[in-house]
């Protein structure tokens, strides 16, 4: 076993009166590559502070290998007002970088075209998940021997978090991450630590392993439970109701889904072959939502037009369950604000149907009053009791649904972590009668656990659903369909999830350079070679990369088109930013047209090997 270059040795941290933790110790060696679990409350983020030297240890030590460098993103970025996001990513580079401006100047754009921001914007006039974006950008850009992230990918959209774990796996420092973001960890992750009721609990691989794992630990716990207390017993609960049920619910919900997948491939057909089952009980009528040929477009400072959606038709059936996907901008709440109704399309028309009864869960999320208690903020004072969708419940029983403890319900909204306040909008929300349900980005900010619960209360609801999100795995575990919205107004919608969308986006792809090749040209090709040449073979391992850094320089030419000032002050610069952008994405098609006929070749030589 290597010597840790960062560890806690019999650490304790107190809160609240008591020990959050005590007696905790852990390493982190060259190459760990670790996913953090642990319940809402457990203390992952206090315990990254402490690694990081962000906060004192009540006892025990810190140590740190001499010469180490840790660099933290934590979940709430400091914001210094005037001061610009080029200067404060700036102010990561490393000592040996920051004395060579050519260099220098190269990394740190290359680095804000990731993360998607225009260096010159100030830090006061970002939103909080920009201002993580450019805390993400300085983290990476310090070239760290130890990386500590706390939800990295919140507020990031898709094509950004995909950046992000590009940037990751080539990342040479060790790594320490708490998200709730699946997809993220199972891609990133080599190691497990799990702080389970104030004991940390580390495992050899990565967070693909972590439901089989943890549940081996809970049932040789349950051989014990007779001899346990009732007060241990109690504090296992959740364990219990959040992982060792979960892939009993899971494999019930995953066939739910694909049930549903067909019936909603079965529509996708031409029209005339349309088939529709209706579960029972649902209010609405049998359309939901029917959009025809809609356009949307917005003024840009030259005067020429932005459009964000293109000619899109969608016709939304009772039952359905459609996530909508696209950059950030792209105009996903654009689109979700159409469908409701809420904003009229620039071209086109939408209908909505009859009885329709929604509820919305919105980015801002609905405000608590943080002086209230639990009890009142979800039912009748006197009573206790609530109307949840047409049932009568009491409160406290609700709030186990949500996996609040009993003598949680009176305590006041303050007392809550973060993630047990989005917890009890969820309980706010999920209690309405609906038969539409809207979220827009219903996963940034929730941990692990309240993602479960989620998944679990909306794979049960009976009405329509819409989701915009940038969770991959929560896409994949809940929708039917798929609407994607790519940067240019293009819209498309696909059956499936999001990895049913990525599969039919390559065959798609595949299937039209196939037809744009002479017919017998590709298997003549094939036919006469047994192995792709060197060339070819290079070019196949080349590009994904080559393509990859085309789209940071994309990524940057958009940020600096985005600035209104650049127009009014140097019309020609911006031309020639602009036909640089044209340039730019004309040569990333043209690479992945080669790209994707190389992977073409590839299959058909082995095909006929």
């Amino acid at each position: 076993m290597a010597a840790p270059i960062l560890a806690l040795q019999n650490a304790r941290i107190t809160f609240g009166g008591g020990d959050l933790f005590s007696d905790i110790s852990l390493g982190i060696e060259r190459g760990m590559r670790v996913a953090l679990m642990g319940r809402n409350g457990s203390g992952k983020s206090t315990l990254l502070k402490a690694l990081a030297g962000d906060i004192d240890l009540d006892g025990g030590e810190r140590f740190k290998q001499s010469g180490v460098k840790v660099a933290y993103l934590r979940q709430q970025p400091d914001i210094l007002p005037g001061r610009s996001v080029r200067e404060q990513v700036e102010a990561g580079l490393t000592s040996d970088l920051a004395g060579d401006d050519q260099d220098s100047g190269y990394l740190v754009e290359q680095v804000l075209a990731g993360v998607g921001i225009d260096g010159a914007r100030t830090l006061d006039t970002l939103s909080g998940g920009e201002a993580r974006r450019v805390s993400l950008a300085e983290a990476l850009i310090s070239t760290p021997d130890v990386l500590l992230l706390d939800e990295p990918t919140n507020h990031l959209d898709i094509n950004t978090i995909l950046w992000l774990e590009g940037e990751l796996a080539t990342f040479k420092g060790a790594l320490l991450i708490i998200s709730h973001d699946r997809q993220f960890l199972k891609n990133i992750t080599n190691r497990l630590f799990w702080l389970d009721r104030g004991e940390i609990k580390t495992h050899g691989k990565g967070f693909s392993a972590f439901d089989d794992w943890s549940e081996e630990i809970l049932r040789r716990e349950d051989v014990e439970m007779k001899k346990l207390d009732k007060k241990i017993a109690e504090e296992t609960d959740w364990s219990r109701k959040g992982i060792t049920a979960r892939r009993a619910r899971n494999e019930g919900r995953i066939r739910a889904l694909h049930r549903l997948r067909a019936e909603r491939a079965e529509r996708a057909a031409p029209v005339g072959q349309v088939k529709l089952t209706v579960s029972s009980g649902t209010k609405s009528g049998k359309v939901v939502v029917e959009a025809s040929d809609i356009s949307m477009s917005y003024g840009n400072p030259d005067g020429s037009e932005k459009e964000v959606i293109r000619n899109f038709s969608t016709k939304i059936l009772r039952g359905d369950r459609v996530g909508i996907i696209g950059p950030n901008g792209a105009g996903k709440s654009t689109l979700l604000k159409i469908l409701m109704g809420e904003l009229n399309p620039t071209r086109g028309e939408v209908k909505l149907g009859t009885n329709l009864t929604p509820a919305i869960f919105d980015q801002n999320r609905d405000s608590l009053d943080p002086e209230e208690s639990l009890w009142n903020t979800l039912a009748d004072p006197g009573s206790g009791q609530l109307l949840v969708r047409g049932e009568v419940r009491h409160v406290v029983a609700y709030l186990r649904d949500f996996l609040f403890e009993d003598k949680q319900a009176k305590s006041p909204v303050k007392s809550l972590s973060g993630g047990e306040k989005n917890r009890l909008l969820l309980a706010k929300l999920l209690a309405r009668e609906s038969n539409l349900l809207v979220l827009d980005e219903p996963t940034n900010d929730l941990d692990m656990e309240t993602l479960d619960l989620l998944q679990d209360m909306l794979g049960q609801y009976d009405g329509t659903l819409l989701v915009v999100s940038h969770d991959r795995d929560f896409l994949d575990q809940l929708v039917t369909s798929l609407i994607v919205i790519e940067e240019g107004g293009q819209v498309d919608e696909y059956v499936g999830g999001y990895s049913d969308y990525i599969r039919a986006r390559r065959e798609t792809q595949k299937k039209a350079i196939k037809a744009a090749q002479p017919k017998q040209a590709t298997g003549k090709s094939a036919q006469a070679r047994k192995k792709l040449t060197y060339k070819d073979q290079r070019d196949l391992e080349r590009l994904p990369g080559i393509i990859a850094e085309m789209d940071k320089a994309i990524k940057t030419l958009e940020a600096e088109l985005a600035d209104p000032a650049l127009f009014s002050k140097t019309p020609d610069l911006f031309k020639a930013k602009a036909d640089a952008l044209a340039k730019a994405q004309n040569d990333k098609d043209t690479r992945e047209t080669r790209w994707l006929e190389l992977e073409i070749l590839q299959e058909e030589i082995s095909g006929t090997g």
